[in-house]
């Protein structure tokens, strides 16, 4: 079964708030492989995994169906709270359980979530459920991030790093299939026709809250509460602290930008 890793109602409105959608470049590396496979006009997608949201409103804004689905009863939740979109509808269920007909589905995504499945059991369940000529599109972004702003974006980037190592001490065991840039779920896809693309690179605008929000939605950092809350609250209130002082500013309010790099596995199931 899938590894469950954010199921608390307050972890899901922390996610729901601090999440960022997936970036222009990501959309257009995953529309443009659409465009190519002629699947413009898909008449049901499925995103699985889908947090509060983010991605399934994208996908919305491009195809007729779009049904966004995760096990986290409270991720749903916070879905169907956010922006309503006529063309959407949310499911809690597994992502190795879709309640889907056989080759029903033109197009299954999953963004930043297929790490937590169990990888066979969602094969397989994509292999059922998309039709054949459908497409897959499951990216993540990696760890691989960096602070932007002025002149300082060297020694702001290296505090970003150094706080964000702390955290993943208390990383998932999971968390391995993107430090290998999703190698593993590559492989594991059953369509002959498929590639993986590891140089996405996309700038999120955000604030210096917005970077201490990202890191508190974390499953490490949430782990890391649950073990020892005072500490890391600590290290949450050490980290706006060095963002700001490095920045040269006090408020919290202030842009900045997080480069992020994508990884994106895509495939085409056969005729």
């Amino acid at each position: 079964m899938a590894t469950q890793m954010f199921e608390a109602r307050g972890h899901a409105a922390i996610y729901q708030k601090y999440r960022f959608a997936p970036g222009k470049e990501l959309q257009r590396t995953i529309l443009t492989y659409l465009q190519e496979k002629r699947i413009t006009a898909a008449e049901l997608v499925l995103d699985v995994g889908c947090g509060s949201g983010q991605g399934t409103r994208f996908l919305a804004e491009h195809f007729k169906k779009v049904v966004g689905m995760d096990i986290s009863k409270a991720q749903i939740q916070e879905a169907k709270e956010g922006l309503s979109m006529p063309n959407v509808s949310y499911l809690v269920c597994p992502a190795e359980e879709l309640p889907f007909k056989d080759a029903s589905v033109d197009l299954l995504t999953s963004f930043t979530a297929a790490h937590w499945f169990d990888t066979d059991g969602f094969m397989r369940e994509v292999q059922r459920v998309v039709r054949p000529g459908g497409c897959v599109a499951i990216s993540t972004y990696t760890l691989d991030m960096r602070l932007r702003y002025g002149e300082c974006s060297e020694n702001l980037t290296q505090g970003f790093r150094e706080f964000w190592d702390l955290l993943l001490k208390h990383s998932h065991h999971r968390i391995k299939l993107v430090l290998e840039d999703y190698k593993e779920i590559f492989e594991a896809l059953p369509f002959p026709d498929k590639q993986r693309i590891t140089d996405i690179f996309d700038t999120i605008p955000m604030t210096v809250a917005g970077v201490v929000g990202y890191l508190e939605s974390s499953s490490p950092y949430q782990t890391f509460m649950k073990s020892d809350p005072e500490a890391a609250k600590s290290l949450l209130q050490e980290a706006e602290k060095r963002m700001l002082e490095v920045m040269g500013v006090s408020s919290r309010e202030t842009p900045v930008e997080l480069w992020v790099r994508h990884v994106c596995v895509l495939g085409c199931k056969a005729q």
